[in-house]
């Protein structure tokens, strides 16, 4: 065997060993950044969807984008045009009202549906992310530090709700964006979250997840034919602190209910245990084989010269 072809091999091996033992010695997971210890005091926020209104209205987006210091709502509330088609969370609008038919039928009210991050009990963001850029909370919100985000996106992959988004059009300091139900400036400090605020019809009512998931069934109990008998949220992949009333089934308002009650974060930690030795293998393979094939090339061009020399040695 060529001996820079035996050294490449080596060194490649070596790599390899290297970085198993490390992981086995010490492996990353993020479970951290999504178990946290349970408490029944966790936030939460219980939505009525037969109580919003919608057209009109939407002073829950306008108040999530004054409060973010995002750019006003792409159209004003008397613009119907808004709901043509559906819409999700982006990185400048961290929550969007559809509307969705009523299965009742057409002569019957429409269903306004409010749309945003669902905080969930087992984050599947949070699972995803490595460096633990995002992370749950004991209080109950999913929060995100942006001086620790490399960037990634894996959290935008692993969402089943398809809520994450990433600031594709700002090369300098990208972020991830997302609701944090106001973490940073109004639940931590004991206040509402500003879209529960200024909802006038209370469509959203904020507190402790406990006493909501109470609340949610006296209101199925109070008034079963009005509401389906599920509360979308207390189970869904492990449970999540935003919740769902409806009187509609819930895939017709556009909530998935393929999910399970099962937390997700098991699937992108399996993922991540093999992330790392990935990551550091293949710059170590990647940096030998251009060794390895510079060190050919220059061989291949000694063979060379010195063929050429004894060809002319020949003719002399």
């Amino acid at each position: 065997m060529d001996p820079s072809r035996r050294h490449f091999l080596k060194m490649a091996g070596v790599a390899a060993a290297a970085t198993a033992a490390a992981i086995v010695a010490k492996p990353l997971t993020a479970e951290a950044n999504v178990h946290v210890e349970a408490n029944p005091d966790r936030l939460g926020v219980l939505t009525d969807t037969t109580l919003c209104i919608g057209l009109n209205c939407r002073r829950c987006e306008i108040a999530c984008a004054r409060e973010n210091g995002n750019p006003p709502i792409e159209k004003p509330p008397e613009d119907e045009s808004v709901f043509e088609h559906l819409r999700r969370p982006h990185e400048n609008q961290f929550t969007v009202v559809n509307r969705f038919a009523n299965p009742q039928g057409v002569d019957k009210h429409p269903i306004y549906v409010k749309k945003q991050c669902m905080h969930c009990d087992e984050p599947a963001c949070a699972s995803a992310c490595f460096v633990k850029a995002l992370r749950k909370t004991k209080e109950g919100p999913v929060i995100y530090d942006s001086s620790v985000c490399v960037g990634c996106r894996y959290c935008m992959v692993a969402c089943p709700f398809e809520i994450p988004a990433y600031e594709f059009h700002n090369p300098l300091s990208p972020k991830v964006r997302k609701c944090t139900m106001c973490w940073a400036t109004r639940t931590s400090l004991g206040k509402k979250p500003a879209c529960v605020e200024a909802c006038p019809k209370e469509v959203l009512t904020f507190g402790k997840r406990s006493e909501l998931v109470k609340l949610a069934y006296e209101k199925i109990q109070s008034d079963p034919v009005r509401y389906e008998r599920h509360l979308y949220g207390e189970h869904e992949v492990g449970g999540t602190s935003w919740m769902f009333l409806s009187g509609a089934p819930f895939e017709k308002i556009g909530l998935p209910t393929q999910l399970g009650d099962v937390g997700l974060p098991e699937y992108p930690r399996n993922y991540l245990s093999a992330a790392p030795l990935v990551m550091a293998i293949w710059p170590a393979l990647w940096g030998g084989l251009y060794m390895f094939t510079k060190r050919r090339d220059e061989l291949e061009k000694q063979d060379k010269e010195n063929g050429d020399d004894t060809h002319d040695k020949e003719e002399k």
